[in-house]
């Protein structure tokens, strides 16, 4: 456990209700099935909605649309809207969601850990 950060992040004496609100306002703004997979595309990229659609497997048109006005609401995302015929959309990451990529990583590499792990064949 990173020391130092703890110190930053928990108040002493603890104020667990303050954790766990502050826990409950992330796993809001991030929290689901698609909002990481969503930023990921968009990172990797995949900056308008059929390219993102597409990426991710099993998305509807509708959870997406969706998901995408939240993240917006957010600010997680910028949608520019390009004045050309047709009407091209394009949605990229801010600033501030660029402020939790440490987490994304550090997200993804407990989950292949987990995955590994969970799939090792152990002798007992």
């Amino acid at each position: 456990m990173d020391e130092k950060l703890m110190k930053e992040v928990l108040s002493e004496p603890r104020n667990e209700k303050a954790e766990i609100q502050a826990l409950q306002d992330t796993i809001y703004v991030i929290g689901g099935k698609w909002k990481l997979p969503i930023i990921n595309s968009i990172c990797n990229g995949n900056r308008r909605f059929r390219e993102i659609e597409r990426s991710i497997p099993g998305i509807t048109t509708r959870m997406l649309s969706r998901e995408l006005k939240d993240m917006e609401a957010n600010k997680l995302l910028k949608r520019t809207v390009q004045p050309t015929s047709p009407v091209i959309v394009e949605y990229s990451p801010t600033d501030y969601c660029h402020s939790f990529a440490n987490i994304i990583l550090h997200m993804i590499k407990w989950g292949k850990e987990h995955r590994e792990k969970i799939t090792r064949k152990e002798i007992i």
